[in-house]
């Protein structure tokens, strides 16, 4: 299964000025994490992005905070629960028809969750085995279709990082790197971005 933009969401986690200088191969890390976020904006794909307690990490680095659409601030290592759900999938519709409150409280069925207009939430953040791991499990235990893109992401240890991707992968995660997504959403030399996305790339 190929990815498709008009299908994708991406989300950055935690790319923090105070962060970063400590994180292994920080540099290339937040340099594809940049193409993923110009590429996105290229695609018309939504750009969502956390930072971690941002009072005392700072915020993402500017030039990358500038493309995202929103930048939820968090205390949770996860995410998925600090508002980042909200994002993802549309508002619920409007019940038509009967007053719930006419039925017991125990017979009341709850609303089944929004499927996401767009289902493939694409992944990438620091620290790998914290923030980007848990974030990413919550949202596979919401049966959406994550893929985490590795090269993106990092730890402040290789170790950590590595144990993040296997723990990922084997919860269900699939694995891609920066030039899969681009190459995916383009799919085609004939796309009138395909060029755009070359200098990227290269």
């Amino acid at each position: 299964m190929l990815l498709d933009a008009d299908d994708s969401q991406l989300v950055l986690i935690d790319y923090q000025e105070k962060l970063m200088p400590a994180i292994f191969e920080g540099k290339e890390v937040l340099a594809n994490a940049m193409l993923l976020a110009k590429m996105a904006r290229m695609m018309q794909v939504p750009v969502w992005a956390t930072e971690q307690n941002p009072s005392r990490l700072g915020q993402n680095v500017a030039e990358l905070r500038a493309l995202c659409d929103r930048t939820l601030a968090k205390t949770s290592f996860s995410a998925a629960h600090e508002g980042l759900l909200d994002l993802l999938r549309p508002p619920m519709p409007r019940q038509q028809g009967g007053n719930a409150r006419s039925l017991p409280k125990h017979l009341q069925k709850p609303p089944a969750p929004q499927e996401p207009e767009r289902p493939a939430i694409i992944i990438a953040g620091c620290e790998a085995h914290v923030c980007l791991m848990q974030t990413a499990l919550d949202l596979l235990e919401e049966e959406m279709e994550v893929w985490v893109v590795t090269d993106a992401c990092s730890s402040r240890s290789e170790r950590n990082r590595d144990a993040a991707f296997d723990r990922l992968a084997a919860s269900g995660a699939e694995l891609v790197t920066t030039e899969m997504v681009a190459f995916e959403w383009i799919r085609d030399c004939q796309h009138p971005a395909f060029k755009q996305m070359l200098e990227l790339v290269k």
